[in-house]
């Protein structure tokens, strides 16, 4: 998946994190920084860390747009946070990992902006593998989305790119498990694969 840049798209999606969420009538309302403890550091966190946290929720996703939804609630919550700054990029990964799999185990995604995401790609030469391609790509989805949170997070975190050091790291592990919890993950997702295959 690619990685998010930091060039003016990135610097834009961060406005709106510079602002508290409060409730109101059930309402998400965004207030401005000067009514919450918005974090000092905010700025350059988001930084030096947006594009990773957008690169898991997207492997997750598979969009782009809900991807950067996805780390607007992340960053939104950790500027309300106390997580040291030293930590942020694994608190970050996993909330992103966690969220994305949320959007996903609620039925929150919207097909249709996948499909045309997909569909609009003039490089594809024949419409039968764009569609079989759409098609696996859901079915890895649904199939993550089944699998025991840990597993599913580790998983995400680690082919998200970060190494095993930093996936114990942020889901508080001993460097030597996460390789076991990871190869179990895989296991499982292949499991649910064939358990649900589309019959011929």
């Amino acid at each position: 998946m690619d990685v998010v840049g930091h060039g003016r798209s990135a610097h834009a999606a961060a406005l709106p994190v510079a602002r508290r969420a409060e409730r109101k009538d059930g309402v998400v309302v965004l207030s401005p920084p000067g009514r919450g403890a918005v974090r000092a550091d905010l700025e350059q966190v988001f930084r030096t860390s947006y594009p990773k946290v957008v690169a898991v929720a997207a492997r997750v996703l598979g969009t782009r747009d809900e991807a950067e939804d996805v780390a607007q609630e992340v960053f939104l919550a950790f500027g309300r946070s106390s997580v040291p700054a030293g930590e942020a990029l694994g608190w970050l990964s996993v909330a992103a990992a966690h969220t994305a799999l949320n959007h996903l185990r609620s039925g929150r995604r919207r097909a249709s902006r996948e499909e045309a995401a997909d569909g609009g790609d003039a490089a594809c030469p024949d419409v039968a593998d764009a569609v079989v391609t759409l098609d696996e790509r859901r079915r890895v989805r649904a199939a993550l989305a089944r699998l025991p949170r840990r597993q599913a997070v580790a998983l995400v975190l680690r082919h998200g790119g970060l190494s095993y050091a930093e996936v114990a790291a942020a889901l508080d592990l001993s460097p030597g498990s996460v390789g076991t919890i990871v190869r179990r993950a895989e296991s499982a997702l292949r499991k649910e694969l064939n358990r649900h295959a589309p019959s011929d």
